[in-house]
């Protein structure tokens, strides 16, 4: 053999011995995930971490419950991996979604086990509304905002975090050390609610809302629900004269100093009922994040900043 190929020998030698004391190279390829809203967006990416990309289909500022699909959003959950919802009827558009997109092959229902309240009937104008078939879900079953409790998200975190485990198990104890992580975070984020929400007293721990949006979030912190402003639990409905002079009613009965609004909806009927009575109109984050770089940009933000509102307005000084 010539010395020229032996030493070509010798160099190949080389590269396979090198290549077998390496280790393996890292994967870069990422999840696609998609979740159906901003708030659930921002839960999986705790768990995720980078090692997964997530579209949110319901954008930040948006109501929900009157999201339509776009074909972009279809493209996103015919390529998804898995596709995570709130469940509980509120997002009435998904299995039409998911039959356009042609099939889900992983749909998660985070809300699955979570210890859920009766929604309100809503009204009796429903079939004036168009999204007939979200009405229909949202009204007669459960009420969906479960994650105005943070112990609820904590059952989030566990579905999250054992589907990415499944799908990816390579990565599963990264998503087990992240999951254990904002667990923690949340049950921090609950004790500091109940403090600071300690500091109302339990007269004045009295809920006025657009719609039934906080059921979870009074039950959990020891308030009263005394009316919503549009019954039921989808902001679709509409409120009948009797049902506001009713509101009225009840708003005076309990000296209700407060009405809490979404900034996600139009408040014109919360302003009138809030000037006719006398309260004051407080805006929070319910059902959407907030602008990027806002206070409540995170769900721990979000939280935190609703709690410090209901705090300043409802607190004796």
């Amino acid at each position: 053999m010539s010395r020229s190929l032996i030493k070509f020998a010798v160099y190949l030698s080389l590269i396979a011995l090198l290549a077998a004391c390496s280790p393996p190279a890292e994967s870069t390829a990422e999840l696609r995930l998609v979740a159906t809203n901003s708030i659930i967006a921002d839960v999986v990416s705790q768990v995720a971490g980078d090692l997964s990309d997530v579209r949110v289909l319901v954008a930040s500022g948006t109501d929900p419950h009157a999201y339509e699909p776009s074909p972009q959003d279809i493209a996103a959950v015919a390529d998804a991996d898995v596709v995570f919802s709130n469940g509980l009827g509120l997002e009435g558009y998904l299995d039409g979604l998911i039959a356009n997109a042609g099939g889900a092959g992983n749909l998660v229902d985070l809300s699955e086990g979570v210890d859920t309240i009766a929604a309100e009937a809503g009204d009796d104008h429903a079939e004036q509304i168009d999204h007939e078939e979200e009405a229909d879900q949202e009204g007669g079953g459960q009420d969906p905002h479960v994650w105005t409790n943070p112990l609820n998200v904590i059952v989030w975190v566990e579905h999250i975090a054992s589907t990415l485990a499944e799908i990816d198990p390579e990565n599963s104890d990264t998503y087990q050390s992240n999951a254990q992580a904002y667990q923690a975070e949340l049950e921090a984020l609950d004790a500091w609610a109940t403090e600071q929400i300690a500091q109302i007293p339990t007269e004045r721990r009295l809920l006025v809302t657009d719609h039934e949006v906080f059921s979870y979030f009074a039950d959990r912190y020891g308030f009263e629900v005394v009316g919503a402003v549009i019954p039921g639990a989808s902001t679709l409905s509409e409120s009948s004269a009797a049902q506001i002079a009713e509101l009225h009613k009840l708003i005076e009965e309990h000296e209700v100093s407060a009405i809490f609004v979404s900034f996600t909806i139009n408040e014109a009927v919360a302003e009138r009922i809030a000037e006719d009575s006398n309260a004051q109109l407080v805006p929070l984050y319910s059902e959407s994040l907030g602008e990027a770089g806002g206070p409540a940009d995170s769900y721990i933000g979000m939280f935190r900043y609703n709690v410090a509102a209901i705090v300043d307005a409802l607190a004796v000084e």
